[in-house]
């Protein structure tokens, strides 16, 4: 490991002083990233800034009847926050997904936004990687592909993001909350991360030296009708290879409002507001379903390896949006038996 030096803000001020006074520095939270990728001269910080001091780890109700996160509660104090149990479950389900109970209860929510993809290239440092170094290339194109995306890509990167607790951060329209040497702005969660256009390098919209202080949900959580559906190798501590968090507002089987969107397929946490659209003033049939999932992938590209999750995207936002419907006890499931997503 390269050696740094560490300093430990109190403030959020101070922070990002700190930060300014210092090239090649970054903020640290649990480091359950981080800290792999310093390990693996992925990241080469020279100097690091503490973040536990800095009292964000608070989770408070707001005016507006939604609930803020601070940017250090844990991923575990979050999942399991009353509040978050019973307004938003569908956030509830989607962060215990993720990762270990270990990882979950050192990781930061903050944290878990910035977190960098899991691509096997990226990690490689004797590949060609344009994320890890701008202009090299992009090994996974044409290479061993099988976790990388099929929506949003460029001929540049095909990475995606890993997190699970973000797929359901986005159906909600959280809000991100920054502080930077410009003073405190907020970012629609839709905004923040970017798809990899001629800048793979570049994972989100945040401006240099400016620290997430916060996540606001809305008052409208979907807390009846929701699911999160994760699609991965093996049952724990493993990646999406899809992931699908849908929720609905339903009245008997006509669909009021709805929220879908995937992970493990872009760049960023990907919600298609036409296919949401779509749902809307339609009953919530199998068919319903089958036709949102064909507008979703309709522009999918498949690269070899991972061409397949094209059709397991489609099956995957079936089958979360009957498992959403079926919540509601009032449904007549029979128009959901005997067809296959």
């Amino acid at each position: 490991m390269n050696s740094f030096t560490f300093t430990q803000a109190t403030a959020v001020a101070g922070a990002v002083q700190d930060k300014a006074a210092h090239d090649d520095s970054a903020y640290i939270g649990g480091g359950t990233n981080l800290i792999d990728l310093m390990k693996e001269n992925v990241a080469r910080p020279t100097h690091l800034i503490g973040l536990k001091k800095l009292g964000l780890d608070t989770i408070e109700n707001l005016p507006d009847g939604g609930l803020r996160l601070g940017a250090l509660a844990t991923n575990a104090d979050t999942a399991w926050h009353p509040e978050v149990e019973k307004r938003y479950p569908l956030l509830n389900q989607a962060i215990l997904a993720g990762a270990s109970p270990q990882l979950r209860n050192m990781a930061t929510d903050g944290g878990n936004l910035m977190q960098r993809t899991r691509c096997y290239y990226f990690y490689d440092l004797a590949t060609p990687c344009n994320k890890r170094e701008p202009g090299s290339g992009c090994s996974a194109i044409g290479g061993y592909n099988r976790v990388c995306g099929i929506l949003g890509t460029s001929d540049q990167c095909i990475a995606t993001h890993p997190s699970d607790m973000c797929v359901a951060l986005a159906a909600l329209n959280t809000t991100v909350r920054v502080s930077g040497p410009n003073g405190e702005r907020t970012i629609k969660f839709e905004d923040f991360h970017r798809l990899p256009g001629d800048h793979p390098e570049r994972d989100n919209t945040l401006e240099p030296g400016e620290l997430i202080t916060g996540l606001d949900l809305p008052e409208k959580g979907f807390s009846k009708n929701f699911s999160y559906l994760k699609l991965r190798d093996r049952t724990s501590y493993a990646f999406a290879l899809v992931s699908v968090a849908a929720a609905l507002e339903l009245e008997g089987t006509l669909i009021k409002d709805a929220r879908l969107a995937l992970g493990g397929v872009a760049h960023k946490p990907w919600r298609d507001k036409e296919a949401e659209t779509m749902l809307i003033g339609q009953r919530a049939t199998v068919d319903t379903f089958r036709r949102v999932a064909a507008k979703v992938l309709e522009n999918a590209k498949g690269y070899g390896a991972n061409t397949f999750k094209i059709e397991l995207a489609k099956r995957a936002i079936v089958r979360a949006l009957k498992q959403a419907t079926e919540m509601n006890q009032e449904i007549d499931t029979n128009a959901f038996q005997n067809s296959n997503p």
